[in-house]
């Protein structure tokens, strides 16, 4: 998969005529992976190049600085990861500013994937819009389609157990708690990386030390302990994740603490984990003191082995 920065001269001949789609793509979900697969396989039967344009930094990002935190699903490093596994041959990563904001409809459609790209045929989401004050949709793809001489296919609504997926279904799934759903309509876990730093180290006292992870995403689950798999140096790890404010000790920050439940080695401080959320074991609870704290850590351990090694 190549990928092409900008929308200027450095895009090669050869994807001139490519069958294109357009969008944001946050989390790379099953319902792009159903657009994807559907612009793959048409372009293969029409022998053209299959591409992707997408904007960096996500527009919400520009446009309202304000509305934090910012929920997005993936990185722009994962979302390259995730597109280089669906078989696309482009992906065009277009720099999005605010004085970029300001392109009409029209002159996205004719300097850009017409004047450019020669576009061969076009297919987006059921949903999507572009262009200044999203003024662009169907219709005006279609009617320039038209005139111009390139096709037009929009792709309806991808439904999982009668539940249309969505990047907005599975951040508020996430937020819900809910990891398992939000799974099922990614098509994998949720996943966030981050530094281990160094905590109140109580873990340790209890007998279950845990790595305090200051993640790389805005976007966390409600507060609770869930059964998770992380990746440190490679190696996967079953492991039970604490999200909170650890109600017994009375804190104030909320922290993302995690028991690595098969690991032997030594001191993981500054190394970086790798989390995926998987099943909601319980809410968080306050409890009398340390005693009956270690009482509850022992059965989330042995949920977590059941959910992770049914």
């Amino acid at each position: 998969m190549q990928i092409i920065k900008g929308t200027g001269e450095g895009i090669p001949h050869e994807f001139t005529g490519s069958f294109i789609t357009i969008g944001n793509f946050d989390g790379i979900h099953l319902g792009h992976r159903h657009i994807f697969q559907t612009l793959i396989g048409q372009a293969s039967q029409a022998s053209r190049r299959s591409m992707l344009i997408t904007f960096v930094p996500h527009p919400k990002m520009v446009l309202h600085p304000e509305r934090r935190p910012f929920y997005l699903l993936t990185t722009l490093e994962e979302k390259l990861a995730l597109l280089e596994t669906q078989g696309l041959d482009a992906v065009i990563l277009i720099p999005f500013t605010l004085e970029y904001a300001g392109t009409t409809a029209e002159s996205f459609i004719l300097d850009f994937l017409w004047k450019k790209l020669r576009a061969g045929k076009i297919f987006i989401g059921h949903d999507y819009t572009f262009g200044k004050n999203k003024a662009g949709g169907e219709a005006m793809l279609a009617a320039y389609g038209e005139k111009l001489g390139f096709a037009v296919e929009v792709i309806p609504a991808f439904s999982i157990g009668g539940t249309i997926v969505s990047s907005s279904r599975v951040r508020e799934s996430i937020l819900e708690g809910d990891v398992k759903k939000a799974a099922l309509l990614l098509g994998r876990p949720y996943n966030l990386k981050g530094e281990i730093i160094k905590g109140m180290g109580r873990g340790a006292t209890l007998g279950f030390p845990t790595a305090n992870i200051k993640p790389d995403k805005e976007l966390l689950p409600v507060n609770g302990v869930y059964a998770a798999l992380a990746i440190l140096e490679g190696t996967k790890y079953p492991a039970v994740l604490s999200l909170g404010l650890n109600p017994t000790y009375g804190d104030v920050a909320r922290s993302l603490e995690v028991h690595l439940l098969d690991y032997t080695g030594g001191s993981i401080y500054g190394k970086s984990l790798e989390i995926f959320f998987v099943e909601r074991i319980r809410e968080e609870r306050r409890f009398s003191g340390p005693e009956e704290l270690i009482v509850h850590i022992k059965k989330d351990v042995a949920a977590a082995r059941t959910i992770l090694h049914p």
